[in-house]
C-alpha cells in the first residue's frame, strides 16, 4: 500500500508559500495542501536566536511521491535548510486516501 503522508514545510513569506503548494500539487507531487499563518516563530539559525513570522504549508502526498516532493521543495525552497517533515496518516476515509493516493501515482508526469 502507497501510505498516504502529511507534508510540512514553512516559508518566509506568504508568496513563497503559495508557490510551493501550487507548485508541488500542479506536479502532482501533492494531491492538495494548504497555507496556514502568519505564525510566529522563535527558533535558532547559524548560533543566533531568532524570531520572525512564517507560513505553514501543509501537502497531502504519499510515500511513493514523497522523495520528489522533497527534492522539489528544496530546490524551489528559498532557505538553505528548510523543515521539510512527513507524518504518516494512520487512519482516514477510504476515499479521500484514495484521492491523495490516486494524485499522487503520477507524479511528476504533470499531469
Amino acid at each position: 500500500m502507497n501510505e498516504v503522508l502529511y507534508v510540512y514545510t514553512a516559508a518566509g513569506s506568504l508568496e513563497v508559500a503559495r508557490r510551493l503548494v501550487q507548485g508541488a500539487v500542479q506536479e502532482r507531487l501533492a494531491a492538495g495542501g494548504q497555507v496556514v499563518g502568519p505564525a510566529e516563530s522563535a527558533f535558532w539559525h547559524e548560533g543566533s536566536f531568532g524570531t520572525g513570522q512564517e507560513w505553514q504549508v501543509v501537502l497531502r502526498s504519499s510515500a511513493g511521491a514523497y522523495p520528489e516532493l522533497e527534492s522539489y521543495l528544496r530546490k524551489h525552497h528559498e532557505w538553505s535548510n528548510p523543515e521539510i517533515v512527513a507524518l504518516p496518516v494512520v487512519a482516514g476515509s477510504r476515499p479521500y486516501l484514495q484521492w491523495v493516493r490516486g494524485v499522487t501515482e503520477t507524479a511528476g508526469e504533470g499531469g
